[in-house]
């Protein structure tokens, strides 16, 4: 297997959470599509951006000579620990509002990452990294915004004085 950069490591882990993304926005949107059509409409939208984003990834890491397979299978390593993240989180007595706190977390983890990774190519100068970065930033900006509002929306929803 062949020995990734950290810029390399970076790519991997963003791929990882867009396929992790996917996952997690497919599970709030089961606790939410019954209470909110709305968040359940944003959902969707996140969901097909995700895959988008996991399609670029990939089509980027076949550009790093011989290093696709390696990218891809951190990536599938990134996306293992964060599924276990998803299953300690949201269990079988989580709604809606869980799932979206849930996903407010992972939504600043991932532009966290996009952050680091737009970072370390400053320095690198890889083309293809920058014009995903600058493609994939606005949208995971928005998803995290956009996970803040859910979270808002739900938990303005909810009885403070209700016995959980």
């Amino acid at each position: 297997m062949a020995e990734l950069t950290k810029l390399e490591e970076k790519v991997a882990e963003v791929t990882g959470l867009a396929m992790a993304a996917q996952t997690a926005t497919d599970k709030v949107l089961k606790l939410t599509e019954e209470e909110d059509e709305e968040l359940a409409a944003q959902l969707r939208m996140q969901h097909e951006e995700a895959s988008q984003t996991e399609e670029r990834c990939t089509e980027l890491a076949g550009t790093f000579d011989g290093k696709k397979t390696a990218i891809l299978e951190e990536a599938r390593e990134v996306k293992g620990k964060a599924a276990d993240m998803l299953s300690t989180y949201l269990d079988d007595d989580s709604d809606a509002l869980d799932g979206f706190e849930f996903l407010t977390m992972a939504e600043a983890a991932e532009v966290g990452h996009w952050k680091v990774l737009e970072t370390m190519n400053q320095r690198a100068g890889h083309s293809g990294v920058a014009e995903l970065v600058a493609w994939a930033v606005p949208i995971q900006e928005r998803h995290f915004a956009e996970a803040m509002e859910g979270s808002r929306t739900l938990a303005a929803e909810e009885d403070p004085e209700e016995v959980g």
